[in-house]
């Protein structure tokens, strides 16, 4: 029955199915002396769990703690800082530089029209002066007309 129920513990270790008090039952049946012919390799594993958790170092270990200063994490604050300022400035820049241009395209177009209709008022001018022309000849009809009045009553 013993040996059933070890191997029974053996299986649910393997499984990493066992509690704590089960592993200690482990432990102590392979640390006595007398153990099952088929079971004797296992009795090596579990001596050496048992010999090393008895195992302790002499060395000591020193922990250090680092801390980062309060001057250093300002420097890096205010470099943050100082980039995120400068890609502003960049950024400002470049829209101030496309509307420049833009405003310049927006100049040339204006001028080209304000040419195309220059050359309209030239030929307006012209008839202008055809407008002079007709009222000269308005005023030498009413002129013919007041002579005829006189001379042919």
């Amino acid at each position: 029955m013993e040996l059933a129920k070890i191997e029974n513990l053996l299986e649910k270790y393997f499984e990493a199915e066992t509690s704590v008090q089960e592993e200690a039952v482990l432990k102590e049946f392979f640390s006595n002396g007398e153990v099952p012919e088929h079971l004797s390799e296992y009795k090596e594993m579990f001596n050496y769990f048992n010999n090393s958790s008895l195992e302790t170092s002499n060395r000591s270990i020193k922990l250090t703690k680092k801390t980062i200063s309060i001057k250093w994490l300002s420097i890096a604050a205010m470099l943050v800082l100082f980039i995120g300022i400068y890609s502003v400035y960049q950024k400002n820049e470049t829209e101030k530089e496309e509307a420049m241009l833009a405003y310049m395209e927006t100049q040339k177009a204006l001028e080209l029209i304000s040419k195309s209709l220059n050359k309209g008022t030239d030929a307006i001018a012209q008839l202008d002066n055809f407008n002079k022309g007709t009222e000269a000849m308005a005023q030498l009809k009413t002129f013919e007309y007041t002579q005829r009045k006189i001379f042919n009553p």
